[in-house]
Order: structure tokens, then C-alpha cells, then sequence
């Protein structure tokens, strides 16, 4: 396929089945076995399949707790069979998510997707989402600046 189809593809995930809630568009774009590999900076990368059932339903987890959720596609780049988009979802907290009960709060959410797309379908994807950020603004972490200056205090103080 050319990188316009694969593209297009790709945008079909943001646009259709994420914003549009078009959840049906799954079973067209995604490969039946569908593998994922979620990049998470906590722990080690967690490989999953994720074929249109399993994303319907992850879909249905983030709506359940930000029904508002919406994401913007900021760049959308492609070489070969890989499309790479980073994209920044917008959504109020108004139900349960994670098991943290609903706070009310605008949560920002940047996101990092490479999608290897073959025949037509998304093969394959490495996910980044900056988890870390979404916690911080449920203040569930502490802001990176009051870590980093508690680090560099530490780090003084073992010197001496």
C-alpha cells in the first residue's frame, strides 16, 4: 500500500474510532491477531494482543471515564509500512477510570503511536502515552518540578 493509504489507515484510528466513537471501524482497520506493545517508562514494555474486540473494549474503559474524550492528531509521519502520529487527547474526568473515581478534571493526554500497517490492516503498534503527566494532574504524583528539586536536595546532601 502506498504511505497515503497507510496514513489514512492510521488517521482512521484517531479520527473514526476513537473520536467519532465509530467503534465498528475497528473490525476494518485492525488485524484480527493484532499485537500492541505498550511503552510504559515505570516498568517494562507489556506486549498484548489487541485485535478490534479487545480495542472496542479498551475504548469503552477511557469513555467510560472521560465520555468527552476527544484527540487531536499533531503529526502523522510514514516510511515503509510504518505510520508514526503523536496526538494529544482532551477529556473531562466524569467516571470511574483506573479505579480512580470521577474528580471532574480537564486531563490532557499526550500520546506517541507507530503503527506497522500491512494489507491494508495495523499489524502491529508501539504505544507511548504519558501516564505520568495524567497523574500529576489528578495530583496523584507530585509535579516533576518538586521531584526534581527534592532529587537534587538529596543528592547535595549525600555529597557532603
Amino acid at each position: 500500500m502506498s504511505l497515503e493509504a497507510n496514513k489514512t489507515i492510521a488517521r482512521r484510528f484517531i479520527e473514526e474510532l476513537w473520536n467519532e466513537r465509530k467503534l465498528e471501524v475497528a473490525n476494518d482497520i485492525l488485524a484480527s491477531d493484532c499485537i500492541t506493545h505498550q511503552l510504559r517508562s515505570w516498568q517494562d514494555t507489556m506486549t498484548m494482543p489487541r485485535g478490534p474486540e479487545i480495542i472496542k473494549r479498551h475504548i469503552a474503559e477511557w469513555l467510560t471515564g472521560f465520555p468527552d474524550m476527544r484527540f487531536a492528531i499533531e503529526q502523522v509521519v510514514a516510511e515503509g509500512d510504518r505510520v508514526m502520529m503523536q496526538c494529544v487527547g482532551r477529556g473531562t474526568h466524569l467516571g470511574s477510570w483506573l479505579g480512580i473515581p470521577a474528580t471532574g478534571k480537564v486531563i490532557t493526554i499526550q500520546t506517541f503511536i507507530i503503527q506497522r500497517i500491512a494489507d491494508g490492516h495495523i499489524e502491529e503498534d508501539w504505544v507511548l502515552t504519558d501516564f505520568l503527566g495524567v497523574f500529576q494532574q489528578f495530583g496523584i504524583v507530585r509535579p516533576t518540578s518538586e521531584i526534581l528539586a527534592e532529587a537534587c536536595k538529596e543528592a547535595a546532601s549525600a555529597s557532603q
